[in-house]
């Protein structure tokens, strides 16, 4: 074999991105696009464009390794912003990733697509700059009629505009709830209240999301007083020894994904940290069985 040989590269892996606003319209149109474009895998997401909570986008960028291409049909489908969508280039771009889309000039795998990029940039530099320039002018206009700025109901304490504000931020808290809950809440229907908070919270942040027990339990509990989830989840989890915390995580991990193998459990289990029941540093499928079986038998999980 000569001196200078180097093998061929892997061909580039093609993964396609879909979303749609809400659960009445459908992915159909763009994972077709995307098939057309030869993604062998695609990813579809439900949630409303300004949403942060992006939960299977979240999961799909950790799972992206150097060569593979991101594709989406248009750039509203996978960024909320101008800003947002670098952010998610510059992630792709530490990982050895690139990203293309499809009907607009942007693909950072070629030189024409890295010129197109850089020019968002400074769009949108400019837009901040711009934004923070016209907030500073009108300020400055405002004071100078002797008005001050923001609202003057909260900074006399008026109780009519603190209550008009708590009123608006609880709606636009529901609001963002319901255009993220099935993201999340199909995942606490399957584990409450069988399972502890601490471990639905865990199987859900495993899936992208950033949920503590005291902001889900919150989120929970809204659903319910708003008639959208049943009470049931409310009720308290059974009591059990402290050593079957670990049967019940698994149990909870398995019943989240029933799809997964022993193995991707005990992986999920190393990267929680938890520490096998026999020792060692690495969980093993044979442990995870184990578990499996007693929360059959402790009626966790159904035959």
């Amino acid at each position: 074999m000569p001196a200078n040989f180097s093998p061929p590269p892997l061909p580039r892996r093609l993964v396609g991105y879909a979303r749609v606003s809400t659960d009445d319209q459908l992915n159909d149109a763009q994972v077709d696009e995307l098939r057309a474009a030869g993604c062998d895998r695609i990813h579809q997401e439900h949630g409303s464009g300004a949403s942060r909570t992006r939960p299977v986008l979240a999961k799909l960028l950790k799972d992206l390794t150097a060569g593979d291409v991101l594709v989406v049909v248009r750039l509203d489908r996978l960024a909320r912003s101008v800003s947002h969508l670098l952010d998610v280039i510059e992630n792709l771009e530490k990982r050895g990733a690139h990203f293309r889309s499809l009907r607009d000039p942007i693909d950072t795998s070629t030189p024409q697509g890295m010129f197109s990029l850089q020019v968002l940039g400074a769009v949108a530099q400019l837009e901040r700059a711009l934004i923070a320039e016209r907030t500073k002018s009108g300020m400055k206009a405002a004071k100078a009629r002797g008005r001050m700025p923001g609202n003057p109901g909260l900074r006399e304490r008026r109780p009519e505009a603190i209550r008009s504000v708590s009123a608006a931020r609880e709606r636009a808290y529901l609001d963002e709830l319901i255009s993220s809950a099935q993201t999340w809440l199909p995942t606490v229907r399957q584990l409450r209240p069988q399972h502890s908070w601490d471990n639905v919270v865990r199987v859900l942040n495993r899936r992208g999301h950033s949920w503590t027990v005291e902001r889900l339990r919150r989120a929970v509990h809204r659903m319910v007083r708003e008639k959208l989830a049943e009470p049931e989840l409310l009720a308290r989890s059974p009591r059990r020894p402290a050593e079957h915390q670990l049967m019940r995580l698994v149990a909870a991990i398995a019943i989240a994904d029933p799809n997964l193998s022993l193995r991707d459990i005990a992986a999920q289990l190393d990267q929680m940290h938890e520490r096998p029941p026999r020792g060692g540093r690495k969980w093993q499928p044979s442990s995870v069985r184990a578990l499996l079986e007693e929360a059959r038998r402790f009626g966790l999980i159904r035959l």
